[in-house]
């Protein structure tokens, strides 16, 4: 059995790590990449840094930022936000990233997740999903919509089938991210989670939720993610990695303990 994962997130906003919750509401909280040093030290397998204004500014990526964030931690990282083709992507992990992740993008130009799986790899292509719940229908028979930029803007697309297409297309990894559930710490969406990890064979991410150790530990069971993102709850200072990799552990959950730092 593979070990699961945990993925720090670190949304970033004019060079400051931001959190809202449900897209709203941001509050600054640190520098990215002081933050991602503490991280990587205390037991994080994972970091993802998004860029969350670089495509409503009609920008790329900061890529000084991408290079800073290599300069200092030694575990894999994954940035999105302002890559617009692959040439953004290119320069993204030329920089140092490991990964990158598309979300509106991919939706409105699928094509792009297999452009960039041919050019980097499929392990190098992350697809970030934003979902919302709805009353399932004829277009959405899972009862959960795919929505772009931020929420904002809904698709009409099945979530389920939007995950099996972009796998078919290339994509390596889904980092899943409920909206109703974003930033509350109310706990992960089991249901949405358990149906896409059960819909796919690539690695699925949960994100959106987490407050308590609990809440890690029945996504990656009962949800059968392959990896937890959390923020709010470390971000605040409520938990570290540390702590909450030696929660999974004591709860029989297979993760990896010998990190340094």
């Amino acid at each position: 059995m593979l070990s699961k994962r945990l993925i720090v997130c670190l949304d970033v906003r004019a060079g400051k790590v931001t959190k809202g919750v449900k897209f709203a509401g941001n509050v600054d909280l640190g520098d990215p990449v002081e933050m991602a040093r503490e991280y990587a030290g205390s037991g994080c397998d994972e970091l993802v840094f998004y860029d969350i204004t670089a495509s409503a500014e009609d920008r790329a990526i900061d890529l000084a930022m991408v290079e800073a964030v290599g300069r200092e931690v030694f575990i894999p990282y994954c940035v999105g936000g302002g890559l617009r083709h692959v040439d953004d992507m290119r320069a993204a992990l030329a920089a140092g990233a490991d990964k990158v992740s598309i979300n509106s993008l991919a939706v409105t130009n699928p094509q792009i997740i297999a452009d960039g799986a041919a050019a980097f790899g499929n392990q190098c292509i992350v697809l970030g999903m934003d979902v919302l719940r709805v009353e399932p229908s004829a277009e959405i028979p899972s009862g959960y919509e795919v929505v772009i930029r931020g929420g904002r803007q809904r698709m009409g697309w099945d979530a389920i089938e939007w995950a099996k297409r972009a796998e078919g297309l290339g994509a390596g990894e889904i980092v899943l991210n409920s909206i109703d559930a974003d930033g509350t710490r109310e706990g992960y969406e089991l249901t949405l989670t358990r149906a896409v990890a059960e819909a796919v064979g690539i690695p699925v991410i949960a994100s959106g939720g987490a407050g308590v150790p609990q809440h890690l530990i029945d996504v990656l069971t009962i949800g059968q993610a392959d990896a937890a993102l959390v923020a709010s709850m470390v971000h605040y200072g409520d938990y570290t990695c540390a702590g909450l990799k030696q929660a999974l552990h004591d709860a029989g959950v297979k993760v990896r303990m010998d990190w340094a730092g």
